[in-house]
């Protein structure tokens, strides 16, 4: 009789989400002697990591008016959130007032309404910029937004020089993945390195741009694509700076990064210090010296296409295993997703319940005493490495057409995550992968209670708000601004301190939109 113990597998063949095969056990491989806080950062960013400082704790808010977010943003800092991050409405990130056509049925659904500086005024009201990180989910009207934020800072006296912050300002990922664009790529691409120019000079802490992946992997691609597209992105945008004379040692230092996490804890993990060492030899061939230009700091949220409508209790679990692989992977700032979201906008108990899962993972399981705890692992070294080669092998691609702006504007990152994303749904139709309580495991529900909603009259009291503001300011000094602004964009100045002026005379968030759509034209799919 055979010593030789058999079994059979649970499934032919083992693989990540990204379709990287798992061997049955991983032997020794060699491990490059890396230090954490030192090139190419693989093992993190800090020499230390969160034995001196956690990760900030933000919990992604904005809903209805200003006056209904400012409610839950001082609920969150009561209850220990670290960080705001503010979630603006459609129109909001299109580039259209409340009062437009196009927002009819849109006005404070996805996030807060923003019209003006008077609806910033509110939204922070109580909250001093210089003692708070603020992060903003916006992208083609970034230099909107964050001239009514600095706007606002001066009004409250602030030292600009203090306020930090990040603006996601990612418009390549709208193109392939998310679709809030208003101008075409090239006038997209000059108004992000305008930001880059005046914010290194004005307002020095603040991330000038959130190159997200976050988005992309929402569309439905996998997480190698989600690193690669990603990271490719973050090279057309340094390539653009440098080509406007900015200085790579400089600039980069402001750069931060968005990433999504799902329920593959290795994998994201892996990805996460892959992404390091890549971005830091990706500046190193771009010119960068200085070692600060070369960290890659990214922001996490986990992931909102993995949660379910049904048995949405299961989304915590979720939720808490996609917040681990985070923070094991070395995270800077981290958001996790109300159990509730795949039915609504989250309620305030389930947005105290995702921020009380950072803050267990944080002071309860010990995993944020020591730095990268999963270093050294035979698995996940060898993960990390394979998705680095699998990525590079799609940035060579994208170089070869001419980098991210050519292979969008050729479809070909758009037709890679629909790929990936038919796949994935394919085999969750098969049952070849297992969603617990959607294809598997399922039960009798009753309709889910007590659901947050937006009431549609939120858009007549934005109306009437814009109405009273037109009445009230200075539209002499409105019109001449926006003049400015027009003649600027033909021009090719810097458009940030024309944009700031027009945001300080109450311009409304759609005139200035409307007065580069002039110019730049809109970009058609």
């Amino acid at each position: 009789m055979s010593s030789k113990t058999s079994y059979s597998q649970r499934k032919e063949k083992f693989e990540t989400d990204s379709g990287i095969e798992i061997k049955n056990s991983y032997h020794q491989i060699p491990v490059a002697n890396e230090q954490p806080g030192k090139f190419p950062f693989t093992r993190g960013v800090q020499e230390d990591m969160y034995r001196s400082k956690l990760w900030t704790m933000r919990q992604y808010a904005g809903f209805s008016t200003a006056e209904a977010s400012n409610e839950r943003y001082h609920y969150l800092l009561k209850n220990g959130t670290t960080g705001l991050s503010v979630a603006f409405d459609l129109p909001t990130q299109i580039g259209y007032d409340s009062d437009h056509d196009f927002a009819d049925g849109e006005v404070g659904k996805a996030g807060v309404a923003i019209d003006s500086l008077r609806d910033i005024e509110i939204l922070f009201k109580g909250i001093q910029l210089e003692q708070v990180s603020t992060s903003m989910t916006i992208n083609s009207t970034a230099s909107i937004l964050l001239s009514m934020y600095i706007a606002l800072a001066k009004k409250q006296g602030a030292d600009l020089s203090k306020i930090s912050g990040t603006i996601q300002n990612d418009i390549l990922k709208e193109y392939a993945a998310r679709g809030t664009y208003i101008y075409p790529p090239k006038p997209s691409m000059r108004i992000i390195t305008d930001i880059f120019e005046y914010c290194s000079k004005e307002v020095p802490k603040w991330n000038t741009i959130s190159i997200s992946g976050y988005h992309i992997r929402e569309a439905g691609s996998t997480a190698v694509q989600e690193l690669a597209f990603t990271l490719a992105n973050g090279k057309a945008y340094v390539k653009s700076a440098i080509d406007k004379g900015l200085d790579i040692n400089v600039f980069a230092k402001r750069l931060s990064f968005f990433f999504n996490a799902h329920n593959n804890l290795f994998e994201e993990v892996a990805k996460f210090r892959a992404a390091r060492r890549m971005w830091a030899k990706i500046t190193q061939e771009l010119g960068a010296t200085d070692p600060r230009a070369m960290m890659l700091r990214f922001h996490t949220q986990t992931g909102g296409s993995t949660l379910t409508a049904q048995q949405p209790q299961n989304n915590i679990v979720r939720v808490t295993t996609q917040a681990l692989s985070a923070v094991l992977g070395g995270t800077q700032s981290l958001h996790t997703n109300g159990y509730d979201e795949a039915l609504a906008l989250p309620t305030e108990e389930s947005a105290r319940i995702a921020l009380r899962t950072q803050q267990i993972i944080a002071y309860e399981s010990g995993v944020a005493d020591t730095v990268d705890p999963l270093a050294g692992s035979y698995f996940v070294e060898a993960l990390t490495n394979e998705i680095e080669e699998k990525a590079w092998e799609y940035i060579h691609k994208i170089d070869s057409m001419g980098g991210s702006v050519e292979a969008i504007e050729q479809g070909f990152m758009q037709d890679e995550i629909a790929r990936s994303s038919y796949k994935y749904q394919e085999q969750i139709q098969s049952g070849e992968k297992i969603i617990v309580g959607v294809n598997k495991f399922l039960i009798e529900e009753k309709p889910v209670e007590n659901l947050f909603t937006v009431d549609d009259s939120i858009r007549a009291k934005q109306i009437e708000s814009i109405k009273q503001l037109k009445s009230e300011r200075n539209n002499n000094d409105v019109h001449k601004h926006l003049q400015e602004l027009e003649q600027a964009a033909k021009d090719g100045n810097n458009l940030m301190p024309i944009i700031l002026k027009c945001s300080e005379s109450y311009a409304t968030l759609g005139e200035i939109a409307n007065c580069l759509r002039h110019v730049f034209g809109e970009f058609k799919a």
